[in-house]
């Protein structure tokens, strides 16, 4: 079944990408962001830390929930640039997780030490060793071609482990990379690998700005439940991934009104072909996952 008023699913991972991501646990995409775009954003950042009591100017300052700060930050929580790699790991339970900027001045003593993101005491990976539970996309606002300039670390392939001995340190580890980028990049990065900040010894200040993305029944980062007249503010698929709901079940359960979040980009329907009878209402089927329809077919593969 189709219908005009859904959208499809926006454009997500390639085979060649899937492959990277899973080896690496993180992706690059140069350019991702045009340079009005950064403009816009940075001006956003801007405005937020001018209307926050807690910035103060040459100190690192993260802010939580900045879509519901300001429109420009509103406008990318389904962004096509970017929401169809995490609709394809998390389908039509897709949430968002948490959003957040940091500047990083020169000098700024505050820069994260290794972890993975997400739980620690039993991390994320202990219940799905395979696929995240949570994906984090960058985007970056400023130049960072060298290193020691607030840059992030990541450690390729270690959202495989579950720990690692210099955890809650600042040590180098080998096979670590220190993320020199351009302004415009954005990374897509699994919630388990480990990472951490390098100090910002430039006289560059760092902006960039995550959007993470989860399953809807995993507990947001970052708010309870959103403002009311600001849900009213969003266009559908926008409301539907802020999973803002009166009653705690309908994030494992939502309302029947959020089916379909997304059409099928390849088929266009709103549900796995030749799956249930035609009787078993919408809201009620199983869709499955662009990740897990890959994940079977590569079994498949290896058993031929």
């Amino acid at each position: 079944m189709t219908d005009s008023q859904y959208r499809l699913a926006p454009p997500g991972f390639s085979d060649e990408e899937w492959e990277i991501f899973e080896r690496d646990g993180m992706l690059f995409f140069e350019d991702a962001l045009d340079q009005n775009t950064i403009d816009e954003l940075t001006a956003a950042i801007d405005r937020v830390c001018q209307s926050s009591p807690r910035f103060e100017a040459g100190q690192t300052f993260g802010c939580q929930n900045i879509v519901e700060r300001d429109p420009a930050f509103a406008a990318l929580i389904d962004h096509p640039r970017h929401v169809g790699y995490a609709y394809d790991l998390f389908g039509e339970l897709l949430k968002l997780h948490q959003s957040q900027f940091f500047i990083r001045p020169p000098g700024g003593e505050r820069y994260n030490i290794w972890h993975p993101d997400g739980a620690r005491a039993v991390p994320y990976g202990t219940f799905s060793p395979e696929l995240p539970l949570q994906i984090k996309i960058g985007f970056w606002l400023t130049d960072l071609p060298e290193a020691k300039m607030g840059n992030l670390v990541v450690l390729p392939g270690s959202h495989r482990e579950q720990y690692i001995d210099e955890y809650d340190s600042h040590e180098p580890i080998d096979g670590e990379q220190v993320v020199t980028l351009k302004k415009g990049t954005m990374t897509l990065m699994h919630s388990s690998i480990w990472h951490r900040v390098e100090p910002n010894d430039s006289d560059v200040v760092r902006k960039n700005i995550f959007y993470a993305y989860c399953p809807a029944w995993l507990t947001p980062a970052d708010r309870v439940l959103s403002d009311p007249a600001w849900l009213e503010t969003l266009n559908r698929e926008q409301r539907i991934i802020m999973r803002s709901y009166d009653n705690a079940y309908s994030n494992a359960k939502p309302p029947a009104s959020d089916f379909p979040l997304f059409l099928d980009r390849e088929t266009g329907l709103d549900r796995d072909p030749d799956a249930y009878r035609d009787d078993v209402k919408l809201h009620r089927r199983k869709r499955r996952t662009w990740a897990e329809r890959k994940k079977a077919a590569a079994a498949i593969s290896r058993s031929a």
